[in-house]
């Protein structure tokens, strides 16, 4: 008689690799708790997209709050298919971004400092702290 085996759930994923933990001053683990509004769908415009995240756990560099905000190059792709000749210093392994995800991230500030582009932040009016840059994204699975 065979045995039959079957997987309840993932394995873990932590979202570690060694471009998450040397890349950028600051990384993080933090949950996507918004994404505000629709990104653009053009592929004539390349631009920055801000969305708000709860820090879970600071891996490296400081974070002054629990809520941070954080510039995503060209969301609408993934993030292993980002990178361009552009801005050629970003990527991941995080395919799609949904509000209540979990990613760990290495980031960089001020973003004006990584990124000179159009950059869509619909927080504006309401927060004025650092907008994080994101380096690079990978998901984490519990």
């Amino acid at each position: 008689m065979g045995s039959l085996w079957l997987a309840c759930s993932q394995e873990p994923n932590t979202g570690e690799d060694p471009e998450v933990t040397t890349r950028g001053s600051v990384e993080v683990t933090a949950q996507l708790v918004e994404i505000r509004g629709e990104f653009v769908n053009r592929a004539d415009y390349d631009y920055a997209f801000v969305m708000k995240y709860k820090v879970l756990e600071v891996h490296r560099g400081k974070v002054d709050s629990d809520f941070i905000y954080v510039a995503h190059y060209n969301p609408e792709k993934p993030r292993d298919r980002v990178a361009d000749e552009r801005v050629s210093d970003v990527g991941g392994t995080l395919q799609k971004f949904h509000a209540g995800d979990i990613h760990r991230m290495a980031l960089e500030t001020p973003i004006d400092d990584y990124f000179m582009g159009g950059i869509i932040n619909r927080y504006f009016e309401e927060y004025k702290g650092p907008i994080y840059w994101a380096v690079w994204t990978n998901p984490v699975s519990k």
